[in-house]
């Protein structure tokens, strides 16, 4: 039964047997993977010029690069999360980590891009280990912890992110760009050693369930098209007849699939689950987050490198780096506060919190815009609303759907997040493109503006789902009045 995670409580199968108590020392070596891959994910975006220079690599190639692995993580994350429900979240796990580790060998070996895609790739399996590290923390805590502890997982991901884009440059300049991938990749390897020694393994919830293969294969052809589409869009490399054309190739796979799962036994992802409103709210509440943090994560620093007459700040890569350190570090700790302040208020409240700060930020810089540290400060409220909004759905949905579901729900959620920044850059994207000055071939100033009080306008849709939703939940049953006895029926 899947209750509503906007709530506290839990769901009922999470009372019926205590958790094994999970060692400090299991829980440390979790943290340190989830360290350790975020850096292994985000060492490519400060080392991007240098690896076009390093490789002979034009702009099309460098974003292929920058993007292989965004796509086959979001493809992989749900399958992952249904084959850790199948067979045991710890299982998976492992082997999991043995394709990231190859790939970060791979990439670190690589002697020129087509081995360096072919990394790239299999690293990108490393986005389906969040829905497994859920899967582990829930089976094997007590249900009021495990909301806090996906809070930290996910802050541990988010924090080696920034380590790795921190650290990247000085790797590459002291060593090579080869040791980019080859360290955080071996401290992977020995994080995952500690974890098959130290972390209890879960009984597999889904026991005796048969893999619905059609369904795996044909939702990730679905993702897989829907995300390259995207990255084409994203770069501007697609004609409108081929964008047409994969729309409608998307728009096929989805129906095959949903065909397919109607009638599947054990189907890839329950089509109940999905329809009932505490999900469907949930991904559409995380897409509308999301969105809107994809088009700060775009807006903010094309606005701190342009060189306008009056409103550009002419800042180069280091300066804008800087000045998104804060919104860095405050995403970081946004992830660990988002699951303890879900347990304690219900993800609901943190939705709209988080929503209704991001529109008043998003407002008051349409408005105003003139100095740097402006911009800094709304990235670090943005991402840290943000942060606490999507760690909290995440947070309440794998604590209150059915243990047998917990991987495939976050996995979806997961996905959701990526599509949603993706979908946030692209839409900024074309805010600017088309408030692009011909002469100077710089986006004019009305265009930032316009791309802030539509970011604004995005998180008030949030706050509207919000209340909408929440309206829209069925009263309490009502006590029927007492009727007066007929009169001769009185004593």
């Amino acid at each position: 039964m899947l209750t509503d995670p906007y709530e506290n409580g839990t769901s009922m199968s999470d009372t019926l047997l205590p958790p094994p108590r999970l060692p400090r020392p299991a829980i440390a070596a979790l943290g340190v993977l989830a360290l350790a891959l975020g850096a292994l994910q985000s060492v490519v975006e400060p080392a991007l010029p240098l690896l076009q220079r390093e490789l002979g690599l034009g702009p099309s190639e460098g974003a292929l690069v920058a993007n292989t692995l965004l796509v086959t993580g979001a493809v992989l994350t749900p399958v992952a999360g249904k084959l850790g429900d199948r067979y045991g979240g710890k299982r998976v796990l492992m082997r999991l980590m043995a394709v990231v580790a190859a790939g970060g060998l791979l990439a670190g070996l690589a002697p020129g891009l087509p081995v360096l895609l072919l990394g790239q790739v299999l690293q990108g399996a490393m986005v389906g280990v969040l829905p497994l590290s859920f899967i582990l923390v829930r089976a094997h805590l007590p249900a009021g912890r495990t909301q806090a502890a996906i809070g930290v997982v996910v802050a541990l991901f988010t924090g080696g992110g920034m380590l790795g884009m921190l650290g990247a440059g000085v790797i590459a300049d002291h060593l090579s760009w080869h040791w980019m991938f080859v360290l955080p990749t071996l401290v992977v390897v020995a994080a995952a050693v500690f974890v098959a020694r130290l972390m209890p393994s879960d009984a597999p919830v889904r026991q005796g369930e048969r893999i619905d293969w059609p369904g795996v294969v044909l939702l990730s052809a679905t993702l897989l098209a829907f995300m390259l589409g995207l990255v084409l869009l994203t770069g501007g490399g697609l004609p409108p007849l081929a964008a047409a054309a994969l729309l409608l190739l998307v728009a096929a796979l989805a129906t095959a699939w949903v065909r397919v799962e109607r009638r599947a036994v054990s189907p890839m992802v329950d089509l109940r689950m999905l329809t009932r409103p505490a999900m469907w709210q949930a991904c559409l509440l995380t897409l509308l987050v999301t969105v809107t943090l994809g088009m700060v994560t775009l807006l903010l620093p094309q606005l701190l490198a342009v060189s306008g007459d009056g409103y550009g700040f002419d800042a180069d890569t280091t300066d804008i780096g800087l000045y998104l350190l804060p919104g860095a570090i405050a995403g970081a700790m946004s992830d660990a506060v988002g699951g303890v302040a879900a347990r304690r208020f219900g993800a609901r409240a943190v939705v709209a919190v988080a929503v209704l700060a991001t529109a008043a930020v998003m407002f008051g810089l349409a408005a105003q815009h003139d100095s740097a540290w402006q911009l800094a400060l709304a990235k670090t409220l943005t991402a840290f609303a943000a942060g606490i909004a999507t760690t909290a759905l995440l947070a309440g949905t794998a604590t209150t759907v059915d243990p047998g579901d917990t991987g495939i729900a976050t996995g979806l959620l997961v996905v959701t997040r990526v599509i949603g920044v993706v979908v946030g850059a692209q839409i900024a994207g074309g805010l600017l493109a088309a408030g692009t000055d011909t002469g100077t071939g710089l986006p004019a100033e009305a265009a930032f503006t316009t791309g802030f009080a539509v970011t604004g306008v995005t998180a008030a849709l949030c706050l509207l789902l919000v209340r909408a939703t929440r309206a829209s939940r069925p009263p309490h049953p009502v006590e029927p009045a007492h009727t007066p006895a007929k009169e001769g029926t009185r004593s």
